[in-house]
């Protein structure tokens, strides 16, 4: 894929101290499962790529047709146990995004209210065309398979975020940034982007706290029809 090898990065840790909220023999089931969770996310992340091989480059002519620009964007992320990584995803924004998006939430009230309370805007004017449709069915994360593949996301886990965004989960930041940031997760699946930060932390917290295989097939099983309805994805 263009834009591979990943860059390296400046920094590559935010100071954290994980404090898992599970010990005894929980702590040593976790353990017995965590190679079998890696194996799964290797081998599905290698299958799928391969077979969405030929969806990625039409999409990747989509992304530049509409809108001049690179075909992937790269963000940094924070991921497990604090460490830093730069996540891909398809490009869904015009290239001068920020400063769109300084603009409107200064002239609108409402606007700014929604972006503090979820980091996000149902009608941002940063998103393009085609990036509406992508985000809508979450088409844009899938070159995060390549982040499952080097080890620095999961399938499912909770989502990854940006440094800014730690203090929003509170006490719960810690327990949280303790798993691998996942491609789908619980969160994923309850509503996105149609919850409160708050709500989010719950929901990334209770993941975490209940980790178990089961728990992952579960999340994959409802991730296929969250993806086509497109709910709370924008």
């Amino acid at each position: 894929m263009n834009g591979l090898p990943l860059p390296p990065l400046q920094s590559d840790r935010v100071q954290l101290e994980v404090v898992p909220p599970y010990s005894g023999a929980a702590l040593r089931r976790r353990l017995l499962q965590r190679p079998i969770k890696r194996a799964f996310d290797i081998i599905a992340s290698l299958v799928l790529i391969l077979l969405m091989l030929p969806m990625v480059l039409v999409v990747a002519a989509a992304v530049v047709i509409d809108s001049p620009g690179p075909i992937f964007f790269v963000q940094r992320r924070v991921g497990r146990l604090g460490a830093e990584f730069p996540l891909l995803k398809f490009r869904t924004m015009v290239a001068d995004g920020e400063a769109a998006l300084a603009e409107r939430v200064a002239s609108d009230v409402e606007l700014l209210r929604e972006w503090e309370r979820s980091r996000k805007l149902r009608n941002d004017p940063r998103v393009t065309r085609v990036g509406t449709f992508l985000r809508r069915h979450s088409i844009d994360e899938m070159p995060q398979l390549i982040n499952v593949l080097r080890g620095d996301m999961s399938l499912v886990g909770p989502r990854p975020v940006r440094t800014d965004e730690i203090a929003y989960f509170g006490e719960r930041a810690l327990e949280i940034l303790g798993a691998r940031p996942g491609l789908t997760g619980l969160w994923a699946v309850s509503g996105r982007s149609d919850l409160t930060y708050e709500e989010r932390a719950g929901l990334e917290y209770r993941y975490v706290a209940d980790w178990n295989l089961w728990l992952d097939v579960r999340v994959l099983m409802r991730t296929i029809p969250v993806v086509v309805r497109g709910r709370g994805a924008y």
